[in-house]
């Protein structure tokens, strides 16, 4: 599935257990409003871009969103996305600047961002605040402020210690994650 009419997903956000569309490249956004409705597992990880307004429709969706194929955000649909009730999975994430992790700290469920490699120190502490459990896998480059401020995370902050510099890996280890 390629694509999907406006009336289709209309139907489809009754549909119960997992909605899996991830062949999706892009949606409008009276789709996006419709699947916003959706309650349960709602896979959308071939979307390479979401407008604002997609952004936000999707942020009324109940459940683990799965937006793995975007590689970019703009603040505003950070601070939607930061609205979505579930497990928020954006690991096709390059970057994250520190006002889009400020936003994101907000976002209460599991927070997936495996394809950083890096994470600046002001976007570690602001995710520190994050009230549920964080994969960063992917992260290969965290300075030792960062790790203290990650270790501070009362939820699992998931790293892939192998990767990290034996200093943040350390610190990380010390404080339980």
């Amino acid at each position: 599935l390629t694509s999907l009419s406006d009336s289709a997903a209309e139907a489809l956000s009754t549909h119960e257990l997992r909605l899996n569309l991830n062949g999706l490249k892009d949606i409008s956004d009276s789709t996006a409003e419709a699947l916003g409705n959706y309650k349960g597992a709602l896979g959308l990880a071939g979307l390479t871009s979401l407008s604002d307004v997609a952004a936000e429709a999707l942020s009324k969706h109940e459940g683990n969103l799965f937006l793995m194929g975007l590689t970019s955000l703009s603040d505003v649909q950070a601070a939607f996305l930061s609205k979505h009730d579930g497990g928020l999975h954006l690991n096709g994430l390059t970057s994250l600047s520190d006002s889009q992790a400020a936003f994101l700290s907000n976002h209460d469920g599991g927070l997936a961002l495996g394809g950083l490699t890096s994470l600046s120190d002001a976007a570690a502490e602001a995710l520190a605040k994050h009230k549920g459990n964080i994969w960063l896998a992917g992260l290969t480059e965290l300075s030792e402020a960062a790790a203290e401020a990650l270790g501070k995370n009362e939820g699992e902050v998931a790293v892939d210690h192998s990767k990290l510099p034996p200093s943040a890996s350390k610190i990380l280890k010390d404080a339980g994650h």
